[in-house]
């Protein structure tokens, strides 16, 4: 398995620290849809920027080292902090995006 290190929400790049990616059977459609799970540091100076990109909530998402590509919507969200508005700061985020269908 390849480590990936960057995945891209629309044009936005974020260096991953975990990265997990697995193929689940859509009960409705039969479709195979593409789910990735990741985590990556938020500095507090990062926080704005990227909280307003998550309130988005659907993505173009591209992770170049595995060449995957999908429209993606976020299925699961948390952080290890709620407010990095402090100097200095640095957060956890996880992040689950599913393939739309």
């Amino acid at each position: 398995m390849k480590i990936v290190t960057e995945v891209f929400l629309d044009e936005v790049k974020l260096k991953v620290t975990d990265y997990r990616e697995n193929v689940i059977c859509d009960p409705i459609s039969k479709k195979e849809l593409h789910h990735i799970a990741i985590e990556f540091k938020v500095t507090s100076e990062e926080y704005h920027k990227v909280t307003t990109l998550l309130y988005e909530q659907n993505f173009n998402v591209k992770v170049p080292l595995t060449k995957l590509e999908f429209r993606g919507t976020i299925a699961n969200y948390s952080t290890s902090i709620t407010n990095l508005y402090k100097e200095d700061e640095v957060g956890i985020f996880k992040l689950e995006l599913m393939e739309m269908r």
